[in-house]
């Protein structure tokens, strides 16, 4: 099976998580930094997911999935050790288009997750198309030691660069910005100095962009 690799902006957007367990409690949480609207339909959940319902931070549904609740939802995570009740999902959710993703149930997926690596703005995911999601772990774990805490400022440094260049009519195409975003950049942000870092890349891009 090919995935296709796609970033999605599910701010607002309701989802739903289907058990009340660790994996699931992992799921409601990422979907909540997303800024998704997340329901659970679960008999039980752990106490942090029952803290969130009580804070209003999500929708709890106290009993067993049952057809139907699929209905009106973006996405669907199926995390219970049933596999019955992914296959159930599933097969609703591909009849009525929704997407679902069965936690370690690859059969009864319409999308994987991959591991992720977050430095603010940035986000370096990896996957394996879901052979071996160990591996994939491995390598996140690997490109931590790379992606430094300081690329969170470079990410960061870089949306300012592209609003300010936007804001004044200006435009400077890929090889600019790799010129830019060079070693003596990275040099200045791991030094801490970061408004010499910010006169220099956007220097750098207006330079570019009026050449």
């Amino acid at each position: 099976m090919g995935f296709y690799p796609i970033v999605l902006e599910l701010g607002g957007r309701p989802c739903l998580v289907v058990g009340g367990g660790a994996v699931a409690e992992r799921k409601v949480e990422a979907l909540l930094e997303a800024g998704a609207r997340v329901t659970v339909v679960s008999p039980t959940v752990t106490p942090h997911l029952a803290s969130w319902a009580h804070e209003g931070k999500i929708r709890r549904v106290a009993r067993a999935w049952e057809r139907g609740d699929l209905a009106g939802h973006a996405l669907v995570f199926v995390a219970t050790d049933d596999g019955a009740v992914n296959a159930e999902v599933a097969s609703e959710g591909r009849r009525g288009g929704v997407w679902v993703n069965a936690a370690d149930d690859p059969e009864h997926c319409d999308f994987i997750l991959p591991s992720v690596l977050r430095r603010g703005a940035l986000t370096v995911a990896v996957s394996t198309g879901g052979t071996s999601p160990a591996l994939a772990r491995a390598i996140r774990e690997e490109l931590e030691t790379y992606f430094t805490d300081d690329y969170r400022v470079l990410a960061r440094l870089a949306g300012e660069a592209r609003c300010a260049l936007r804001g004044s009519g200006a435009a400077a195409d890929a090889d600019a910005w790799c010129r830019a975003l060079d070693p003596a950049l990275r040099r200045l942000i791991a030094e801490g100095r970061e408004d010499e870092a910010r006169a220099r890349l956007l220097g750098r891009l207006r330079a570019a962009a009026c050449a």
